[in-house]
């Protein structure tokens, strides 16, 4: 049996921000994944640090379009009507969460873990040397009426009551920050403090780099099929039969994570947003900064690897095969929004985000053993918050106080 100080499971950007963080108080990490260091989800999400987006997803205009977008089977929300039967019990905490009781709790949760990523991601960003990945142009959301407009004005007043800076733009101010738009969108708000990564696949394996060439980090590309507590510490069943036990516990395997909390007594309602995407060659279009379509449940962000074309959600499990109809169907709807665009040679991709209904993270304890750790369910914003997490991360690994208050994120909240 293989003995280890800290193991965390899953190589996306969450775990790999955590490992960065232990080895940088002098613990030694060994990293557990079935594929590689961001291979699998953190490898094709849309590359943004999106700070602002501090919105609980119930109330982003979500449950006023939900019966116009499930209407379309390739529109920014789907579920499979197969699957519908076994989310039902998901869509009711989901339609709770969007209540303003829990509405003012996770908007306050939430932008507080933003003011901590953004201080942390520029702390990661200086340590490891990736500082010239990060890319400082704001972006710009867009509406195509001016109802359309107004129905976003409550989301901004609650933005802007936490102080996240923005401004709405038009005419020629909104052409001046993203030429050769349709003239279909009437007005845009622009956000900068909203940033972009050069590419999240390259930036995740150069933090880790960052982390291994400390000496404190391993890697070890293998499946987890089980955990347990054992003693003052954790126990991990490996596929090939072998165990290993360590003094702490890190669960980041994003969307599988509650698979492996289950049989812990964590019963944690995590459900699956399939996003979709097309990566573009590099002269697709000229993207100044990452464009939203919020209506439409997509983004274009500009890369150093190609344009960017994604988002949507697809409610359906980890089981259900890809179905690409709805990375052409974004693009066909890009090539309406940006005329001229170039849609040859583009690379289609599937991720699973690890969703939870009121859109906040799981971080903290398990409920039978303070040495396993649970760090997942960000959903959309996993990049964004990875640094963030990774601190907090440390913090409860080592027992220090946690730099924010944990109690909204807690397993146990269910």
């Amino acid at each position: 049996m293989t003995e280890v100080d800290v193991a965390i499971i899953g190589a996306g950007i969450v775990g790999i921000c955590a490992a960065a963080s232990l080895a940088e108080a002098d613990r030694d990490v060994t990293v557990f994944d079935r594929t590689g260091i961001c291979e699998e989800t953190s490898s094709g999400n849309a590359a943004a640090l999106a700070f602002p987006d501090v919105l609980p997803l119930a109330q982003k205009g979500m449950m006023r379009n939900l019966p116009r977008w499930l209407a379309d089977p390739l529109g920014p929300l789907s579920i499979p009507p197969s699957y519908f039967p076994r989310l039902i019990p998901w869509l009711w905490r989901f339609w709770r969460a969007g209540s303003s009781r829990h509405y003012e709790k996770s908007l306050a949760a939430q932008s507080s873990l933003m003011a901590l990523a953004e201080a942390e991601w520029i702390r990661v960003l200086d340590a490891s040397g990736t500082r010239s990945m990060l890319r400082e142009n704001g972006a710009l959301e867009l509406y195509e009426s001016d109802a359309e407009f107004k129905a976003s004005l409550p989301g901004w007043q609650a933005r802007d009551r936490f102080g996240f800076e923005f401004r709405h733009v038009a005419g020629d101010e909104m052409a001046a920050l993203q030429p050769g738009l349709s003239p279909r969108f009437v007005k845009g708000t622009f956000m900068p403090s909203w940033k972009n990564v050069a590419d999240p696949k390259l930036l995740g394996k150069a933090v880790f780099e960052h982390a291994r060439r400390r000496g404190r980090v391993a890697f070890e590309q293998r499946r987890v099929e089980a955990i347990a507590p054992r003693g003052g510490g954790g126990l991990l069943r490996l596929a090939d039969g072998e165990a290993v036990l360590c003094r702490a516990l890190v669960v980041a395997a994003g969307a599988w994570s509650h698979r492996l909390a289950a049989p812990l007594g964590d019963n944690i309602p995590l459900e699956t947003e399939r996003g979709y995407n097309t990566t573009l060659p590099v002269d697709a279009f000229d993207v100044k900064r990452q464009l939203i379509f919020s209506s439409h449940g997509f983004v274009v962000t500009p890369l150093e690897t190609g344009l960017r074309i994604g988002g949507a959600v697809e409610l359906g499990g980890l089981d259900r095969p890809p179905d690409y109809r709805r990375s052409k169907a974004m693009l066909e709807k890009t090539r309406q929004f940006l005329p001229g665009l170039k849609t040859d040679g583009g690379r289609e991709w599937m991720g699973y985000r690890p969703s939870l209904p009121d859109s906040l993270p799981v971080i903290g304890r398990s409920r039978n053993s303070a040495s396993i750790v649970y760090a997942f369910g960000h959903g959309h914003l996993g990049l964004t918050q990875a640094a963030a997490t990774g601190r907090l991360v440390r913090d409860l690994v080592t027992g220090q106080s946690p730099a924010i208050d944990l109690s909204p994120f807690s397993p146990q909240r269910f």
